[in-house]
């Protein structure tokens, strides 16, 4: 396990219907990513297509695939090809009628080094994920790679403190976030401006809180509204990767295909949690009420 390492983060559109054009963008931009120096990569959410959570629709079931399967065998190929960590996010069909959001973490040796299954699904206008997705059972239990201890989590699972800091708490070296979200055409710009610096704080805050590094990435490009009810989602990327003090270390705009590296050192962690010992001071013999749903 090295002290430095970098990480890479593919901001890409995934709009396309035909999956192998989106997975085509993929494999290029983690190949980029390798040039670059990266011993690690990751893709945003549902990658391989649109965003097909806009709208409640039987058939998109189809698109769902086994863990292993087809596309984590092509993820573990470009892994051991490359010598990095991949992290990719698929529609996994576990069973009939069961499905998850599922991020896989692929092995620089093309073994697969763990899974995690997305536990915060939302059921909003333009994002029914619940009508897809069973809650996720696995826990908030890092994948152990030769990189470290990477704390997984999902898109909606970035709006919780307490994902962030369970991961902490089992060791997590750094958390990342593969994400797709974005904004709703009607929406004007200041409102627009107030999302995105929402979305981008409550990530930086989990660095500070935690003492980790946060990586997020997320997708790009206009996806339509298959319902035609709605002027669907414009995307808004800006992924980006923040120290353990919630600076920001690298980040892409609204717009462009992009893939960032950027060096992670693991000590600035235990360096930061030795002068804001947040884990030290926590009162956990009085925090027994953040397992109530509402302290009435």
């Amino acid at each position: 396990m090295t002290q430095t390492f970098k990480v890479g983060l593919v901001q890409q559109p995934c709009g396309s219907e035909d999956k192998n054009v989106n997975l085509r963008a993929s494999i290029e931009g983690m190949k980029q990513a390798a040039s670059q120096g990266a011993n690690l990569v990751l893709l945003p959410e549902l990658h391989l297509g649109p965003y097909f959570c806009q709208t409640e629709d039987c058939s998109r079931f189809d698109l769902a695939e086994s863990i292993p399967g087809p596309t984590t065998e092509t993820l573990a190929a470009l892994a051991k090809e490359l010598g990095v960590v991949i992290v990719g996010s698929l529609f996994e069909r576990r069973a009939p009628g069961l499905y998850h959001n599922t991020a896989v973490v692929l092995e620089k040796d093309g073994s697969l080094a763990g899974k995690y299954r997305k536990m915060h699904i939302p059921d909003d206008p333009g994002y029914y994920e619940k009508f897809y997705f069973t809650p996720g059972d696995l826990g908030f239990k890092p994948v152990t790679t030769s990189l470290g201890k990477l704390g997984v989590l999902v898109c909606w699972d970035q709006w919780y403190p307490e994902a962030a800091r369970l991961m902490a708490l089992a060791g997590a070296d750094l958390l990342l976030y593969p994400t797709a979200i974005g904004w709703n055409p009607d929406d004007d710009a200041e409102e627009q401006q107030r999302q995105l610096d929402a979305w981008v704080t409550i990530q930086r805050s989990h660095a500070i809180a935690n003492g980790l590094p946060v990586i997020s990435c997320n997708r790009i490009g206009h996806e339509p509204d298959p319902s035609g009810q709605s002027k669907g989602i414009l995307f808004w990327g800006n992924s980006f990767v923040a120290g353990p003090q919630g600076e920001i270390l690298c980040q892409a705009n609204e717009k462009e295909e992009r893939v960032m590296v950027v060096e992670i050192n693991r000590r600035r962690s235990e360096d930061v949690r030795r002068i804001w010992p947040y884990l030290r001071d926590r009162r956990i013999d009085e925090y027994g009420g953040l397992v109530k749903r509402y302290l009435d």
